[in-house]
């Protein structure tokens, strides 16, 4: 869900300053769609709106209507992309656009939305992936659109909703929310259930992709400026201290002086993350290298910047003196040398682009040999 930090920030800027907003999210999609389910817009009372649930042709309706849509609570509109003479959809919302699909979009104001925010919020903050039930579309008297329950919180028998109201939930749609979330719980980000006269949108609300750069040199910056573009969270570390500064990258999250021998540190950063080794020097590189490829189960993908030879002079060194040579060659299959696609360009934007498209691939599970092989 790219954007998400622009809606956050301003869900609590509309919040503290009294003004009412409505966020809109993609529920569901047929044929083809511009955004996936998930995609979401915020539009405030005053003007203001940040986010995007197409490629820019749904929103102006979207940010007239939104207010008005949501006079009597929640609901969803369906949106017509393209030709279609469908008698269930309005005229109003047939944009013929000629992508020939279907976008199902939510909408709900922010007293009710701010709950589902909140916890994506506590979910980017405490890495923990949440799950979550929304209705969508329901003829059960007591289940209205937008009702969302945490399915964690439903495993352990604590049948309220997000919003913290008690909810009565029938025994049959329990176990078929919990156990369609024991089935599901990782394999995809979204899935839908129909049980109980209703529909519900089921989510697998996942922390922010998390990237750490080992290196401050000047071709570091673009790598950074495209991860926060994708809404990544980013953080650049060096062991000196002159180059690790904020001064010099004012947009990524975190940016700290680490020590080479500073394991500890290093591979709290590393917990879930991809890693990019780009630091220019062999001394740096190595002692970086020494740990991660020894604790390879710690993060998603791991790069080298610089030749194939410098890179295999450097493991080799390593792998010497290795505690554990097993562990150390699984670290070995996690590592990409030299680092990112080859694109083509020349200079720092190339590479960064090589790289996000590279680790893009490995988190979203592309082929990566068909990918190189063009």
């Amino acid at each position: 869900m790219n954007q998400v930090s622009d809606i956050l920030r301003l869900a609590k800027t509309a919040q503290t300053e009294g003004i009412d907003a409505v966020l809109a999210t993609v529920v569901k999609t047929e044929g083809s769609a511009y955004r996936q389910v998930g995609a979401m817009m915020l539009i405030c009372k005053d003007g203001r709106s940040v986010g995007m649930i197409s490629g820019g042709c749904l929103e102006p309706h979207i940010i007239k209507k939104a207010f008005w849509l949501t006079k009597d609570g929640a609901t969803v509109q369906v949106y017509q992309t393209g030709d279609s003479d469908d008698d269930e959809v309005d005229d109003a919302l047939n944009f013929g656009l000629g992508c020939n699909g279907r976008v199902y979009v939510l909408f709900e104001r922010l007293n009710q939305a701010a709950p589902l925010l909140s916890l994506i919020e506590n979910i980017r903050q405490s890495q923990s992936p949440k799950t979550i039930a929304t209705v969508i579309d329901s003829n059960h008297p007591k289940l209205a659109v937008g009702t969302r329950f945490c399915l964690d919180d439903l495993l352990q028998n604590q049948f309220t909703d997000i919003q913290g109201k008690t909810q009565v939930i029938d025994p049959k749609l329990l176990s078929k929310l919990t156990e369609f979330n024991a089935q599901n719980l990782d394999k995809k980000y979204f899935s839908h259930l129909e049980v109980d006269k209703s529909t519900w949108l089921i989510q697998n609300l996942k922390p922010q992709i998390r990237l750490l750069i080992c290196g401050t040199g000047n071709d570091v910056m673009p790598l950074v400026s495209l991860a926060k573009m994708q809404d990544w969270h980013v953080t650049v570390i060096d062991s000196r201290a002159h180059y690790a500064t904020r001064l010099r990258f004012t947009t990524a999250d975190d940016v700290r002086c680490v020590a080479l021998d500073d394991e500890k540190t290093l591979l709290t950063l590393s917990q879930n993350a991809l890693i990019a080794i780009m630091s220019h020097s062999l001394t740096q590189d190595r002692a970086r290298l020494n740990i991660l490829l020894n604790h390879p189960d710690h993060y998603h993908y791991l790069g080298q910047l610089g030749p194939k030879y410098r890179t295999e002079r450097l493991l080799n060194e390593i792998k010497t003196a290795s505690p554990n040579p097993e562990t150390f060659n699984q670290g070995i299959k996690k590592l990409h040398f030299p680092i990112g696609f080859k694109l083509g360009g020349d200079g720092p934007e190339a590479l960064a682009l090589g790289i996000m498209a590279q680790m893009s691939a490995v988190i979203y599970d592309c082929d990566l040999m068909k990918i190189e092989e063009g």
